[in-house]
């Protein structure tokens, strides 16, 4: 097959930004829970849809390559979050990351989707964060806000409050003593670099934010991965025990399955065989499901 050229990268990417499914605003939880609804693209289904968008400018299959990996941009969202930035714009400028993505993904690279639209999702977080992020919220409480207004005009000079000096603006404004060093601590605070300066060292660079927002110790494309094959095994072991017959389907769910498991001696009682048949019962359970788990593969 000859490769060609996306007819028009604008086209595509109007055509996405205009999926009512990316819009996260107003009812959040409804978002997600739609988003987890969507079904997961298979290796052969995700190449076959790359492959009609970068060959054949096929805008459906772009469509359904976004909503198959919005779950993935929620996942990376999560991780964003305590900022004091909301999740549904967190989630937004993830979404147009992705869409980026998708609009420059060749399907020869050999790599899933997921793993390359990586760095687009968390730059266009990034970017976000960057303009918006303040490190700490100056006063979210009753109680903060009336120290927030208070306390610069209190202050008799430019250095720390005494000990007399925060017992005395505790009592006045109605607050704990704690709260009053709290909020000196906040105002006192300067905004940071969200990257490190040109002329840090190793040891400032390490202190800007950029170096520890995320979790570098977790691949969000590997946990992603992860996730949806235990979503899928969990799938498919519940599907093989819908397979068996009454009994020996209770007898492994009261084994294995159940908060408050049953021993060997127990389930013979209370289906009146001998314990051993009821190991024979699970043995051939276990067998059966394992049989159905690799004809599923």
């Amino acid at each position: 097959m000859p490769k060609k050229e996306l007819k028009s990268a604008e086209t595509v990417g109007t055509a996405l930004q205009e999926m009512e499914a990316l819009s996260p605003g107003g009812d959040l939880q409804a978002y997600i829970n739609s988003v987890h609804s969507i079904g997961i693209l298979s290796s052969e289904e995700e190449k076959k849809l790359a492959e009609d968008l970068y060959y054949r400018n096929d805008l459906d299959a772009a469509r359904k390559l976004v909503l198959a990996h919005l779950r993935f941009v929620i996942y990376i969202a999560k991780t964003y979050s305590g900022y004091g930035l909301s999740e549904a714009d967190l989630i937004q400028e993830g979404n147009v990351g992705l869409m980026k993505a998708i609009r420059k993904f060749n399907p020869e690279m050999g790599v899933r989707l997921v793993s390359f639209a990586v760095h687009w999702v968390k730059a266009e977080i990034h970017e976000y964060v960057l303009k918006n992020w303040k490190i700490v919220k100056i006063a979210t409480t009753k109680a903060q806000r009336k120290l927030f207004f208070n306390l610069r005009s209190k202050k008799k000079g430019l250095g720390w409050l005494t000990e007399e000096e925060v017992e005395s603006m505790a009592k006045d404004l109605g607050v704990k003593p704690s709260e009053v060093r709290e909020m000196e601590k906040r105002l006192s605070g300067i905004d940071m670099s969200f990257d490190p300066l040109s002329e840090s060292d190793d040891e400032e660079a390490s202190y800007a934010p950029s170096q520890y927002l995320e979790d570098v110790d977790a691949d969000p494309a590997e946990i992603f991965e992860k996730d949806t094959l235990n979503e899928s095994n969990a799938t498919q072991l519940y599907e093989a025990i819908n397979q068996l017959d009454d009994r020996s389907r209770d007898i492994l769910q009261d084994r294995w399955l159940a908060d408050e498991k049953l021993t060997l001696h127990e389930l013979a009682e209370k289906y009146d065989i001998s314990a051993e048949r009821v190991r024979q019962i699970e043995k051939n359970a276990m067998k059966k499901v394992k049989q159905s788990f690799s004809s599923g593969e």
